[in-house]
């Protein structure tokens, strides 16, 4: 409707559709089958913001009975890989699945566990956990999880003993999967939002091998690791997902330490799972390649706020990218709107990937 608004005089419309009555008729059922209604002239419309146009609403779904194109899933369960606080992507996609009427499981790194517990416990969150009606996410269990570990076997002596990891078990991911079934038999959704490269502020000449092997490991092995224990457990016609950076494929100084290998490889590893997992499971599998956001994990890099910055200043869309816009691409991708998309790469960054020249670069202003 916004496309013939602005252009009202196309004369294929007239065509196809025989006159501008016909054209009408379709106008008023289209908005009253959407809630779309016809606006007087062309608007934009900002991200949280109100159009000039009252008629057209952009909004994510999520109660039943909405006017709109509702994400409904309402009686799925999903295991979220990588949640240890309220301010990263893991969570927004945790918040929008909720939203969505998905009950929710998280998976959080061992050291991490008993303080995000106690904050939640304490209600420190619960401003956060705030959905668009008003309710609190409610999350059905929180797990003890390190992802580097696939079996008890694989635990070193010295992690064993170590006191952050003292009074967990059951923690390496056969472990955990094998723990959710127990608990709620199956799932539908897997998400990994984790990564770690111990190496991460050195450059690839300078990474060790040791360090380099900890990125891949951490930062995209874990996926498979997690998918070929869960996916015994997940539905058919579920969907997993996971979260890359356009240092995959572009260069991104400082980003270093095997990082950029790594999520090279989880993005290559994407396309390979989502075949085998769909012709064994009938699972979907799909990668969102965001944006930087200052979450507390991403701080470990060094220089976040300068990459923020850059991204405000060249991207297409000259706005500050939200967790929650992650969230409901994810919460997109694992519906049954998205039924026919696996093995991609979907870029939540503002368009920024598709830039080939600073607009803030010195050399332009010479």
């Amino acid at each position: 409707m916004q496309m013939l608004a602005m252009r009202p005089c196309i004369p294929a419309c007239k065509q196809v559709l025989g006159s501008t009555s016909v054209l009408s008729a379709f106008g008023r059922a289209l908005s009253t089958r959407t809630g779309f209604g016809s606006c007087s002239k062309p608007t934009s419309v900002g991200p949280m913001t109100s159009s000039n146009c009252k008629g057209v609403i952009v909004r994510a779904m999520s109660q039943r009975g909405s006017q709109g194109l509702p994400i409904d899933l309402t009686g799925k369960r999903a295991f979220i890989a990588g949640v240890a606080d309220d301010n990263g992507y893991g969570w927004a996609i945790a918040k929008a699945l909720a939203a969505a009427g998905a009950e929710i499981l998280v998976g959080t790194w061992v050291p991490a566990l008993n303080i995000f517990e106690t904050s939640l416990r304490r209600g420190k969150f619960d401003e956060s956990r705030k959905l668009p009606d008003g309710s609190l996410m409610e999350i059905a269990k929180v797990y003890p999880l390190d992802a580097v570990y696939d079996i008890p076997e694989d635990v070193p002596e010295d992690v064993k003993a170590n006191k952050r990891y003292a009074g967990a078990s059951n923690w390496t991911v056969k472990e955990v999967a094998e723990t959710v079934k127990n608990d709620f038999g199956s799932i539908d959704i897997l998400v990994h939002s984790l990564a770690n490269g111990p190496e991460v502020t050195k450059p690839l000449l300078e990474t060790s091998r040791r360090g380099y092997l900890a990125a891949i490991s951490a930062s995209s092995y874990s996926f498979v690791s997690l998918l070929q224990h869960f996916l015994p457990i997940m539905n058919p016609g579920g969907a997993s997902i996971s979260l890359t950076y356009i240092a995959s494929e572009r260069i991104i100084p400082g980003y270093g330490g095997g990082m950029s290998s790594a999520k090279a490889a989880l993005e290559s590893d994407t396309r390979v799972l989502a075949y085998e997992a769909g012709r064994k499971g009938k699972i979907r599998v799909n990668t969102i390649s965001a944006g930087p956001l200052g979450s507390r994990a991403a701080k470990a890099i060094g220089f976040i706020e300068k990459m923020i910055e850059y991204s405000y200043v060249n991207a297409p869309l000259q706005k500050e990218l939200l967790a929650d816009e992650v969230g409901n691409t994810a919460a997109f991708l694992v519906s049954p709107l998205a039924s026919a998309v696996t093995g991609s790469t979907i870029y939540v960054d503002n368009g920024l990937n598709t830039m080939g020249l600073a607009l803030d670069s010195p050399t332009l202003s010479t």
